[in-house]
């Protein structure tokens, strides 16, 4: 694994060094090549750590604060660990799951739903500029657009990602 690790307003000691390195080891069993940034930082009493993890083209993050830096970095440890075990978790029923789907659509396809709402999502929809929401449209690579409420206009908005993958396309109602 490597591990890049950055002290802001805190010197990074040897033995915190190996320490987070030793800790690490627990987070690269899942992987066989993967990426760690780790930032150390002190504000105030609080000794706060944050874990970035790069692994598989997926990544995980965790940001704790305590008043021992070593109890910090063990909280992100833990709460990775359990990032990384949710996502194979989900991976692998995923997998079994597409594997009985394709069955059923094969045995399915006779009784075939057209033209019809299938799904339907619920979200909050939260005042912003179409700036604010490009942004936080590109926090969740998963989605295609987002809803927002234009403060500059006071109405319903929607940002989405253009096909060449790095624009965006706004739509405003005309009326």
């Amino acid at each position: 694994m490597k591990i890049k690790i950055t002290g802001k307003e805190l010197k990074i000691t040897e033995a915190i060094n190996d320490y987070v390195e030793k800790k690490l080891d627990r987070i690269d069993k899942y992987f066989e090549d993967a990426e760690a940034e780790v930032t150390l930082r002190t504000e105030k009493n609080e000794q706060i750590a944050e874990i970035y993890v790069i692994a598989n083209g997926e990544k995980y993050r965790a940001v704790t604060e305590d008043k021992d830096m070593y109890a910090s970095i063990d909280k992100d440890i833990d709460i990775l660990e359990g990032q990384i075990r949710k996502a194979k978790t989900k991976k692998e029923k995923m997998m079994k799951e597409a594997s009985i789907k394709t069955m059923e659509v094969v045995n399915e396809n006779k009784n075939e739903i057209n033209d019809e709402i299938i799904k339907t999502s619920y979200y909050e929809i939260k005042p912003m500029t179409p700036e604010d929401a490009v942004l936080k449209l590109k926090e969740k690579p998963t989605h295609n657009f987002l809803v927002f409420v234009n403060v500059e206009t006071g109405k319903v908005n929607a940002v989405h990602k253009l096909k060449d993958g790095k624009n965006y396309g706004l739509v405003e109602p005309e009326a």
